[in-house]
């Protein structure tokens, strides 16, 4: 049974500790968390779920055999520095979900340790979120097997080179935010045409939800099932020749472009 310690246990580090729980990858009492002394709703989140908060981060590492590193991206450097003094470090894995935060400069600060960079989305705390994991130099097949297992346990993980995670963050990490806003436009939409505003925000959600997992589970290309509720002359065709006019996926295209630049503008200054 794994013992899991979380570096920073905010709301992305407690869901993944609920999914790691709920698939049988860890037990409640074998997870600790370190909060900030003033983010006493964090340690009441973690403790209500069986677990361990504190205020300090080296016995989060000491009782650990995984650590999450969970901070802010610009408090990662002081903590790992504080953590290293840790006894028998080399022996644990670390997972770092910082955005930004380089394989390269977390094996600086953890020397000989074995590290895997991990990209999560919000999606986990509904156990469907989309990750993708990077190894460093000194992870082991046996390490990605267990970062895959951890992460699949609350959405998907695939794996794929560093120098792809900036746009993986763009797309996927702040992906949710622009579906969000896909979602209440089209709310928007059918208030403007008469629809109570409370049927018309669960229509909305649960189509976006719907068409994701169509493209998901039929593995279809997402053009072609456009096509097949495209009826020649219908509503649908009239819609998306509106949505083209108003270079509606050139705006997206353009979204993740903006995001990815500012990922790579974070990593510069790393």
């Amino acid at each position: 049974m794994l013992k899991i310690g979380f570096l920073g246990g905010g709301c992305m580090a407690n869901a993944l500790a609920k999914g790691f729980m709920a698939a049988g990858l860890a037990k409640a009492e074998n997870i600790i968390a370190s909060v900030h002394p003033s983010d006493l709703k964090s340690a009441t989140d973690f403790k209500a779920l069986g677990a361990e908060a504190i205020f300090e981060n080296i016995p989060v590492v000491d009782k650990s055999n995984v650590v999450v590193i969970s901070v802010k991206p610009h408090i990662v450097p002081t903590v790992l520095k504080e953590v290293y003094c840790v006894n028998n470090i080399k022996e644990k894995l670390f997972i770092s979900i910082a955005m930004g935060v380089t394989l390269r400069s977390l094996e600086e600060k953890l020397p000989g340790c074995r590290v895997v960079r991990v990209m999560p989305n919000t999606g986990v705390m509904v156990r469907t979120g989309a990750a993708v994991l990077s190894p460093g130099t000194k992870a082991n097949p046996q390490d990605l097997k267990l970062v895959q297992d951890l992460f699949s346990a609350v959405g998907t993980c695939d794996q794929a080179p560093e120098s792809m995670l900036d746009a993986v963050t763009a797309l996927s990490g702040s992906g949710p935010a622009y579906a969000y806003m896909l979602i209440e436009a089209m709310a928007d939409g059918g208030v403007k045409m008469g629809l109570p505003r409370d049927l018309a925000q669960r229509l909305a959600a649960q189509t976006v939800a719907g068409a994701g997992k169509m493209v998901i589970d039929q593995k279809v290309h997402p053009a072609q099932l456009r096509d097949n509720v495209t009826s020649p002359g219908g509503s649908t065709a009239a819609a998306l020749h509106h949505l083209e006019k108003c270079a509606f996926r050139g705006a997206v295209v353009g979204a993740v472009e903006a995001a990815t630049e500012k990922c790579r503008q974070v990593a510069a200054k790393e």
